[in-house]
């Protein structure tokens, strides 16, 4: 069943400890140097870091134990909204312009690396998602494992109102914004209203960048920052690239994960309401690279299919096979996962993500959407840092009229980025399937092979660990596995008992 369009801006995250919903010029660049235009934004006021533990779905496990350290740190300015310049066009050649402005006080979390000389040059920007009432950081969740043994460092941008003070959608009715949990420490936060994101978002990366009394990378080097956004997220940071990467150029690359059809509001009541078109492309005319990382949900569910667009020089879209929006990883057993544990590999089923506040009619999906995910950030970077450009990746196959996948002999969409989870299959992957609630059916489904299926695809344990073997290779040499991630499946296979009597 087709998930309502109004949906199309929401993730919804979880962070077990919490218990809350989980709601997300280019050759100057290449050659490792950051080469950042920032006249056009202003350096907002910063102040911290914060006493105490800041307030953030995202990972459980302490950070100092894998070496990196966490700090809250308060911005405040004047931000901008802006407003078209002309008709906006659905190829994202936008031209905008200063509408009205606005005194705001937000906040931003940094993850950095304990040890300076593990830096390894990329602090990676991520717009917070909200969609659940709550500040969170799907990315990072997704990814920590790469970030963390490649020594990135992570910032988390509080960009929207529904996460400081509930104003905005929220799709689970939970009231955990930051003022209301804790409003002694975000009591003074000031947010003017989603119209002005965009500039308190490049704000917060100026701030970073070029830090002018405190530093948030407490002198850390930067040589590459990457923007990137999930879901609801992702919507916004499609406005913002289209309207505002060419004047701005803070970033040295986009990652664009899970956005569905058209993009936020460029500017919305009370200030100018601005006509957004249906479809939106992104700009061909980017001189940093983008990245855009969709699940199967997305392409119907969000209503995405109309937006796809082929790759170009700046450009790639890889649409991953066997993925849900969002997916037991991210629900249960990603919060905790320091990158060591074989058993992450393994295709759960469960109707119950999180007891007693996701529950589903049907086990949610399990497919490798993090894996990917990190691979992508990884490809970026290099990207970014080398000017190496990632793999091409097949579509999703799609056909008929209204369009539907095209699927294998076993149930699993025929295309896309292919890994283990499809090519090897041990459980029908779907990224849909759920109808009981809108929020489930963001969770797509697993339908664990029996042991007559099990048995026709491997007579023996042997033949099952060579073929994901073969799968785990091929998405190695291609870009979408990582090798670290890749060697984690394969122990996986072998440990498991897939093939035997």
């Amino acid at each position: 069943m087709k998930i309502i369009k109004m949906v199309g801006q929401l993730f919804v995250s979880n962070s077990v400890k919490r218990l809350a919903i989980f709601s997300a010029v280019f050759l100057l660049h290449a050659c490792g140097s950051s080469s950042h235009h920032t006249e056009a934004v202003p350096n907002p006021t910063i102040e911290g870091p914060i006493t105490g533990s800041p307030y953030l779905n995202s990972t459980s496990f302490d950070l100092a134990s894998v070496g990196y350290e966490q700090a809250e740190y308060f911005i405040s300015g004047n931000a901008r909204n802006f407003i078209n310049d002309d008709e906006l066009q659905s190829n994202g050649k936008w031209r905008v312009k200063i509408g009205a402005s606005a005194l705001y006080k937000t906040r931003i979390v940094v993850y950095r690396p304990i040890d300076a000389h593990k830096f390894n040059g990329t602090v990676v920007i991520e717009w917070l998602n909200v969609s659940g009432g709550i500040d969170a950081g799907p990315d990072w969740t997704m990814a920590h494992t790469e970030l963390i043994r490649q020594g990135y460092a992570w910032v988390g941008v509080s960009a929207q109102a529904a996460g400081i003070d509930g104003s905005g959608f929220n799709i689970t009715g939970f009231q955990l914004n930051l003022k209301t949990v804790d409003p002694a420490r975000y009591g003074s936060l000031l947010h003017p209203g989603d119209s002005f994101s965009y500039d308190m978002f490049s704000q917060a990366a100026q701030a970073v960048l070029h830090p002018q009394n405190i530093d948030p990378l407490d002198g850390l080097r930067v040589q590459r920052a990457l923007a990137i956004g999930e879901s609801q997220s992702a919507f916004r940071l499609v406005t913002y690239v289209d309207a505002l990467a060419l004047s701005a150029r803070l970033f040295d690359g986009y990652f664009i994960h899970s956005r569905g059809h058209g993009s936020a509001a460029l500017s919305e009541t009370p200030q100018t309401a601005v006509a957004m078109p249906a479809t939106v492309f992104i700009r061909n005319d980017l001189r940093v690279p983008m990245m855009m990382l969709q699940t199967e949900t997305d392409l119907f569910g969000l209503d995405f299919y109309p937006d796809r667009q082929a790759d170009s020089p700046m450009f790639r879209l890889w649409e991953v096979a066997g993925t849900a929006h969002a997916d037991t990883y991210t629900l249960s057993v990603g919060a905790s996962d320091l990158g060591n544990d074989p058993n992450i590999a393994n295709v759960l089923s469960t109707a119950a993500p999180i007891p007693g506040i996701i529950e589903c009619e049907h086990p949610v999906n399990s497919g490798p959407q993090h894996f990917v995910v990190s691979a992508a950030i990884a490809a970026l970077d290099n990207w970014a840092r080398n000017g190496v450009a990632p793999a091409h990746a097949d579509r999703l196959e799609v056909s008929g009229t209204p369009p539907a996948f095209v699927l294998d002999s076993v149930g699993n969409v025929q295309g896309g980025v292919r890994t283990p989870y499809v090519d090897a299959p041990i459980a029908k992957l779907s990224g849909a399937g759920q109808t009981s609630s809108i929020l489930c059916g963001l969770l797509g489904t697993t339908e664990l092979f029996d042991s007559t299926t099990l048995s026709s695809l491997y007579p023996n344990h042997a033949t099952y660990v060579a073929a994901v073997k073969t799968s785990v290779d091929n998405a190695v040499i291609n870009g979408f596995l990582l090798p670290p991630d890749g060697e984690l499946i394969k122990v996986w296979a072998q440990a498991s008992t897939i093939g035997n009597p």
